[in-house]
């Protein structure tokens, strides 16, 4: 997580060494440019070419538009991406970033097939990651829990099903809460930034719902059981061996 945090912030800072006209090359090149995909003419005018139309749909979420920006979407990262890390491992963590941004790409795209403007920003998998989080955090000893443990502890709380999840009283305000902000973005009320650019609150909900749908691909800690699944299994009353009374044991 921290390696995150210096990569986005040291190619921010570089950016804000550049000239003018050369970060804006750096925008067009490797920020997400949904025209770029257009059969008119329009798209051979974009540069960066070929390439550019394959890593843009990661490279846009190194980008960012000023301080604000991205003070405010690593201030979301931290304790939700944190959790996130420590519960799936640093590679596991890493390909689920760049899959929920990929995702946050792939909606503006289906949602602005025409727009010129490159998107930036880290947005799409900070959604991500809240929504993978979801799954957890709320759980008794998790890190957003009344009660919870160490850090390592509370981020390895066994998840709920995306199913509980969705009847889970404190995750649905979560919801609620997360999807009105996203609209009072997307219409304008709040703004991010100082450069007063429209907020892609499309590539927001592309890489929040890649989070929690695909949440149990990249888990390894297993699932927390319903009170139906823990009915059904075997106690020492059912005429289960106790591991005591096992006649080979691990030492």
């Amino acid at each position: 997580m921290t390696i995150l945090l210096v990569v986005m912030f040291a190619i921010h800072g570089i950016r804000m060494l550049l000239p003018v006209t050369l970060d804006e090359e750096v925008l067009w090149v490797f920020g997400f440019v949904p025209a770029r995909y257009d059969a008119s003419l329009i798209a051979t005018q974009i540069p960066g070419g070929i390439g550019a139309s394959i890593w843009s749909f990661l490279t846009y979420a190194f980008l960012h538009a000023d301080l604000a920006h991205i003070g405010f979407n690593m201030l979301w990262m931290l304790p939700f991406g944190s959790a996130l890390a420590r519960r799936f491992g640093a590679t596991r963590f890493y390909i689920f970033l760049a899959i929920t941004a990929i995702a946050g790409a792939v909606a503006h795209l289906l949602t602005h097939p025409h727009e010129v403007a490159p998107m930036i920003g880290a947005s799409a998998a900070v959604s991500g990651t809240m929504a993978a989080s979801l799954r957890f955090a709320f759980q008794s000893g998790s890190f957003l829990s009344f009660r919870r443990g160490d850090a390592d502890a509370a981020a390895r709380i066994p998840a709920l099903s995306l199913w509980r999840a969705l009847q889970n009283g404190r995750v649905l305000a979560f919801l609620a809460v997360w999807f009105g902000m996203n609209f009072i973005t997307g219409i304008g009320v709040i703004a991010i930034g100082t450069h007063g650019q429209s907020i892609a609150w499309q590539a927001h909900i592309g890489g929040f719902l890649a989070g929690l749908l695909l949440f149990s691909l990249f888990d390894p800690i297993s699932r927390a059981a319903t009170p139906d699944e823990r009915a059904d299994r075997p106690s020492l009353s059912d005429g289960v061996q106790s591991r005591d009374d096992a006649t080979s044991r691990d030492i």
